[in-house]
C-alpha cells in the first residue's frame, strides 16, 4: 500500500462507496461513469480515471489488464484482506467479451507445477483462458 497521504474528497468517497457495493465484481471505468451518471453523482470522467489510478496505488482496488482490445477492469479489495492473498485467473469469452473471475484449486496446482518442474512463475492476475461462455456456447 502506498504511504502517500490522500485527500479525503467527496468524489473519492463516492467511488469507494460504489466499489464496496460490488465486491468480487469486475467493473470498467465506463461502468463506473455510467453508474455515477445514473445516480446523478457529480464526478467527471477524467476525475474518475484519476481516482481509479490513485485507488489502485493505495491498494483499495485491483486493476486487471486482460489484453490490448479490452478496457481495464477494477475490483474492490476489502480492508481486511491482503491484496496478494487470493490467487485468481480469468476466462474471457471470445464472442461476447465477458470476463469471468476464476478461483480454482486445480489451477493453483498448475501454477505450482510450472514453478517446481519448469522453473516458471506464472502471474495468475494476467493469466487468461479464452473460449466461449455458457451463454454463447
Amino acid at each position: 500500500m502506498n504511504s502517500r497521504s490522500k485527500y479525503k474528497t467527496k468524489q473519492r468517497e463516492i467511488l469507494i462507496s460504489y466499489f464496496e457495493t460490488v465486491p468480487g465484481v469486475h467493473v470498467t471505468a465506463g461502468d463506473v461513469c455510467d453508474y455515477l451518471k445514473a445516480h446523478e453523482a457529480p464526478i467527471g470522467q477524467s476525475t474518475v480515471y484519476r481516482h481509479l489510478e490513485s485507488l489502485v496505488d493505495e491498494g483499495i482496488i485491483k486493476k486487471y489488464i486482460i489484453d490490448e482490445k479490452s478496457a481495464a477492469c477494477y475490483e474492490y479489495v476489502a480492508p481486511d484482506s491482503h491484496v496478494d492473498a487470493e490467487i485468481c485467473f480469468h476466462c474471457k469469452c471470445e464472442k461476447c467479451g465477458k470476463l469471468i473471475h476464476l478461483h480454482c484449486d486445480e489451477l493453483n496446482e498448475i501454477q505450482l507445477h510450472l514453478m517446481s518442474d519448469h522453473h516458471f512463475k506464472m502471474d495468475p492476475m494476467r493469466t487468461v483462458f479464452y473460449g466461449l461462455c455458457e451463454s454463447c456456447m
